[in-house]
């Protein structure tokens, strides 16, 4: 419950950064965002996306030592070590948007600033620059690697022990009792995961203007709307 209320903090947060101005955006004429705004959104959404991603690495070894070390999960996901594991999320994530929040709005903008999605999106803004923007592309690509696919390789690793741990047990009820445990987990990192691998880890060969809106959309709305309902009807 305590990672639980990390991730609803998370959820709450990514969707405060976008939703109000997207909102207002869509009652106004003039759809205007001042530079400060931008920036600020930019660094939120980017920095909660990261913090959710390695959470929800962290829940996934929670949920190892669950199935896997059920008689010394006490002893180890004990409240010191799952505040650390908190800690750890929140600090890379927040350093990771800080440093492309920075990269970005270094860049030379052309006079047309007129972004193209529905908030201030990293690879929307980097659109605008007026110079050669392999460098940031490059940057995205490695933050995704680092914050994106190893928390992913983290999970899977985890979960592939989980599942050799349900197949060794005996009992029909049994497996269906260890596999439960990991269900809600499992559903929300496939919403997390998935989209954000296709739309960050290739930027120049990633997904079209219109699913980048579509993809930002659900995780501004759906996810922080779905979480609560998986976990809160699972437990």
């Amino acid at each position: 419950y305590f990672l639980l209320t990390n991730l609803s903090i998370v959820d709450v947060s990514y969707a405060t950064s976008i939703v109000p101005q997207m909102l207002v955006h869509l009652l106004t004429e003039h759809k205007v965002i001042p530079f400060v705004s931008c920036a600020a959104q930019l660094f939120i959404s980017l920095g909660v996306g990261g913090i959710e991603f390695v959470l929800l690495a962290v829940m996934a070894y929670d949920r190892y030592v669950a199935v896997c070390e059920p008689l010394r999960y006490s002893v180890i996901m004990h409240g010191r070590f799952c505040t650390r594991l908190a800690i750890t999320s929140w600090v890379s994530g927040s350093i990771n948007s800080l440093m492309q929040t920075a990269i970005t709005f270094q860049l030379p903008m052309c006079t047309n600033k007129c972004i193209d999605h529905i908030s201030c999106e990293i690879l929307a803004v980097v659109r605008l620059a007026c110079v050669d923007t392999s460098s940031n592309e490059i940057a995205i690509m490695v933050s995704s690697i680092v914050l994106l696919m190893t928390p992913f390789c983290l999970v899977l690793l985890s979960y592939i022990q989980i599942i050799s741990t349900i197949l060794k047990i005996t009992s029909t009820e049994g497996r269906k009792k260890a596999f439960q445990t990991c269900a809600s987990h499992l559903t929300v990192v496939v919403l997390c995961y998935g989209m954000a691998i296709f739309t960050y880890i290739q930027p120049r060969s990633g997904p079209s203007v219109l699913q980048e809106k579509l993809i930002s959309l659900f995780y501004a709305i759906l996810t922080p709307m779905l979480n609560p309902l998986i976990y809160t009807l699972r437990n």
